[in-house]
């Protein structure tokens, strides 16, 4: 589980170098691994979200796409800092 915690974490920040170096076609491919990640680790905003960001990498709403990768940073954040509080408090 903390490999997939890692590779999330790692997701998310690639993810938004990505987006703000607009390299989009390498985005797609971190979203698609960032979608399957959340899956497997049950976090299924995050999944969501990364969906929606990837969805929205076609459009030429560039509003809606910057919104919507801010969000899919804010909550991956959040959902990794809840599972490793979860984590810390099983030890």
């Amino acid at each position: 589980m903390n490999q997939a915690l890692e590779e999330l974490a790692a997701g998310l920040s690639r993810a938004g170098k990505q987006y703000r170096a607009h390299r989009f076609d390498q985005m797609r491919a971190t979203l698609r691994a960032l979608i399957a990640i959340s899956r497997q680790l049950g976090l299924t905003s995050t999944a969501r979200v990364a969906r929606d960001v990837l969805d929205l990498s076609d459009s030429t709403d560039a509003a809606a796409l910057a919104a919507t990768i801010a969000r899919l940073e804010r909550i991956g954040e959040s959902s990794l800092i809840a599972i490793w509080d979860l984590q810390d408090l099983s030890i």
